[in-house]
């Protein structure tokens, strides 16, 4: 399987692989010397009560190209993992006339062939009604990048619906349960007490454009380009919803919900455990209270949890140890896997807020169990030669929910005193 590199020349899927380790092997020597500069920095706290500005400013440099190198890891990683729409698949006669009816549209406007095709599949849709569909490998393949991209969707559980709204009932409290002799009366037992949780879906869109010289190319890969195009901006609008949204014409974010003291915590709320000091970590073993939002969490739900936080926040527990002197973060393993918090991994949503008075920029939780995306089947594209010559716009919809399905499986990290 070949790529082509932006200056045009052919590249290799073991090119890439090499590109990666070299990648991993630089981070890993930048880590070393991050651990260096700060050993340095709070070694200088401790003697002499502030660190030297030198040594503060080359951690800080130290850790941004940390991040930066991350970032290209990551950018290799989703680069050698995408797969040709059309290498390798055996698309039925239906399928197949789908795909070329779409390609004639999308690269001539030709709208008889998708016209014929949905007409046959009892889904047929004209531009007035918000474009045709593509093609079910196309829709697929969105899924999957936008799976590696959209931090959220990579970690919490996805359900495709057909309707517009998704209601799930969820078991508040379960049925009462007790032991008994066998031979002797069994009580009848309490009924569970049910939520019904609905998951409305909106429409999210993006409009990329083409030259005329783009689509007269049989060379180029329709598909593959048009999901190009489309990732990043899906992906970037999904994380902020996922994490923030207020639920009005988007998902409602996990940060949207009431929060209350976890002491306090009641079903419909998200718990959260409180730093102790207003804006920042304690100034004595810092690293206690992650320890207890880790155990605030139940048992049930720690094995399969994940820390979410933005790339400043990363950067700041970074710095911390534990009271055994060891870094609590640690770089990834292997390159395309996650760096590790307390021996949790760590997903980096650029979404979440920064630390600051009273905010809550860490969260941790199972969020396979707590977070729900909806997905409606379906991705929609309109071609627009119009309203932008000489460029051709691909109006392109898809509609996605999202919301709390579980309130015990996400806890908070708040910076405040209460």
């Amino acid at each position: 399987m070949q790529e082509l590199s932006p200056a045009g020349a052919p590249e290799t899927k073991s090119a890439t692989t090499h590109e990666l380790n070299d990648a991993f092997d630089t981070f890993m020597t930048s880590f070393e010397s991050f651990k260096e500069a700060n050993d340095e920095r709070l070694q200088q706290i401790e003697t002499r009560m502030s660190a030297d500005v030198i040594t503060s400013d080359k951690v800080d440099r130290v850790s941004r190209a940390l991040d930066e190198q991350r970032r290209a890891i990551d950018r290799l990683v989703l680069k050698r993992s995408r797969p040709q729409l059309d290498g390798g698949v055996d698309l039925s006669p239906v399928a197949l006339e789908h795909h070329e009816a779409f390609d004639a549209y999308v690269r001539k406007g030709e709208e008889r062939g998708l016209r014929s095709v949905e007409a046959k599949a009892m889904s047929y849709g004209t531009p007035a009604d918000g474009g045709y569909l593509v093609p079910d490998e196309t829709e697929r393949e969105i899924g999957r990048r936008l799976s590696t991209l959209s931090p959220i969707r990579s970690i919490a559980s996805v359900r495709q619906v057909s309707g517009a709204v998704l209601k799930k009932p969820f078991a508040i409290t379960g049925p009462s349960v007790g032991w008994v002799a066998e031979t002797a009366a069994r009580a009848q037992t309490n009924t569970p007490t049910l939520e019904e949780l609905q998951f409305p879906t909106a429409e999210l869109y993006a409009m990329p454009a083409a030259t005329a010289t783009l689509l007269e190319d049989a060379v180029v890969d329709i598909d593959q380009w048009l999901a190009a195009e489309i990732e990043v901006a899906f992906a970037e609008q999904e994380g902020a919803a996922f994490i923030s949204g207020d639920g009005t014409n988007k998902p409602k974010g996990f940060l949207d919900y009431t929060q209350v003291a976890e002491t306090s915590w009641a079903w419909d709320n998200i718990g959260y455990v409180a730093t102790g000091v207003d804006g920042d970590f304690a100034a004595s073993d810092p690293a206690d209270v992650l320890i207890d939002l880790i155990y605030a969490l139940k048992a049930g739900y720690r094995q399969n949890a994940n820390w979410v936080l933005n790339r400043k926040t990363q950067a700041a527990l970074r710095k911390l140890k534990d009271d055994q002197g060891n870094y609590i973060w640690m770089p990834p393993a292997a390159p395309g896997s996650r760096a590790m918090l307390m021996g949790f991994p760590v997903v980096e949503a650029e979404d979440m807020p920064d630390i600051g008075s009273d905010t809550t920029p860490v969260a941790f939780g199972d969020f396979a169990r707590g977070y729900l995306v909806v997905d409606r089947t379906g991705v929609r594209v309109l071609r627009d030669p119009y309203s932008a010559k000489p460029y051709v716009l691909f109006y392109v919809t898809k509609r996605v929910g999202g919301g709390v399905q579980d309130f015990d499986a996400i806890k908070l990290l708040k910076f405040g005193t209460s």
